[in-house]
């Protein structure tokens, strides 16, 4: 009867909004891509449909076959579900989904969700913003497709100032570095990748911008650029020593 574009956040289930699991819970159908979490496509209930059409490297599931797909299920009467990792309006193809369905007639909600641009830094004990530190951050997509890392404007942004927040930019790692340090970025200036953030097999890699290209990174990691980068505000155990700050900036 309705088809719900739903953001699933960064992977932690305690993280999905309440409308997020009460969806999950009563679906007919699920539409899941591949940073939808184990954990919360377990929440569904026994006997949903789960269709993967997760974009693999090598093996995408073209987006227009997706659309209609959605189009499809949508028309048959059924509640459908199409789970999307962080906000489906963040990089999501939520708004290309949503088009489909709107030109089909086909009824549809969107239910936020966290998205990775901010829930994975967070998750590291990075905010993006922080007085006297980042007053502004920009999010920004790393992606080759359509133009993707190519046809930003890196060098223009490196003057922006703030914080830089990059989704799906670890295959682009290298080009994004050297245009980000010739637009006038600091060879030094502090990189944080948060790869799987929020989940139980985070892992975080600290460098600097001249190292970014030679750091251990595998996606899916959100690539954090900035004087941020180097806190971590992260919960420690007792006794354990915070990051330093020091006159307002933080400490490598």
């Amino acid at each position: 009867m309705t088809v719900h574009l739903v953001g699933a956040g960064p992977g932690d289930p305690e993280l999905l909004t309440v409308r997020a699991m009460r969806l999950i819970g009563s679906a007919d159908v699920i539409v899941h891509d591949a940073l939808a979490s184990d954990e919360i496509i377990a929440l569904a209930r026994p006997g949903v449909e789960l269709i993967d059409v997760g974009k693999k490297p090598g093996n995408p599931t073209p987006q227009e076959l997706i659309n209609t797909l959605l189009v499809h299920l949508g028309s048959q009467g059924l509640e459908v579900v199409r789970l999307k990792g962080g906000d489906p309006f963040v990089f999501g193809r939520g708004g290309e989904e949503a088009e489909a369905l709107l030109q089909a007639g086909v009824p549809h909600t969107v239910v936020p969700g966290i998205t990775s641009a901010v829930g994975v830094p967070a998750a590291a004990g990075i905010p993006v913003t922080h007085r006297n530190v980042s007053p502004a951050f920009t999010v920004v997509t790393g992606h080759r497709e359509r133009g993707g890392a190519s046809a930003i404007e890196w060098e223009a942004l490196a003057r922006v100032g703030g914080t830089i927040v990059i989704l799906m930019g670890v295959a682009e790692r290298a080009v994004i570095a050297r245009r980000l340090m010739d637009g006038g970025l600091a060879a030094d200036t502090p990189v944080a990748a948060v790869r799987y953030g929020t989940r139980a097999e985070q892992t975080v890699v600290r460098c600097d911008l001249a190292g970014l290209a030679a750091a251990d990174i595998a996606a899916p990691a959100t690539i954090v650029v900035g004087a941020v980068a180097a806190f971590d505000f992260s919960p420690v155990a007792a006794g354990a020593t915070p990051a330093a700050v020091t006159d307002g900036k933080p400490g490598l």
